[in-house]
């Protein structure tokens, strides 16, 4: 089992700056692909970024330039540096993880979700 503590959500306005982070623990054997997902009310959720083990990264096209993503696999931490936050960015974020187990395969894990609120 693996459990996702997200932390680094609020509020801020137009223009600011905020960092999530998401601390993955249990029996985990390794981490493939690392992301943070958001969702809008009344919108589906939707991929803002991802990384890879090796590094490479991908974005939506509406972030690409603001948003950095990042992670530390020595902590199985990953990371979302949101910079020039516009109110079109506010949504509950949720990190996702691809983890092999111990004793099981590679599983989708979420996070609980944390609130980004950016005001105009």
């Amino acid at each position: 089992q693996v459990q996702l503590v997200e932390s680094g959500g609020g509020l801020v306005q137009a223009g600011g700056s905020l960092r999530l982070s998401c601390a993955a623990s249990g029996s985990i054997f390794s981490i493939n692909a690392m992301g943070w997902y958001r969702q809008a009310p009344g919108k589906q959720r939707e991929l803002v970024a991802a990384i890879t083990s090796r590094g490479s990264t991908n974005y939506v096209d509406s972030v690409k330039g603001r948003f950095t993503i990042s992670r530390d696999n020595a902590k199985n931490t990953v990371y979302l540096q949101m910079n020039s936050l516009k109110p079109e960015d506010t949504a509950v974020y949720y990190c996702n993880v691809d983890a092999r187990t111990i004793g099981a395969g590679t599983l989708a894990y979420w996070g609980q979700g944390t609130q980004v609120t950016v005001s105009s």
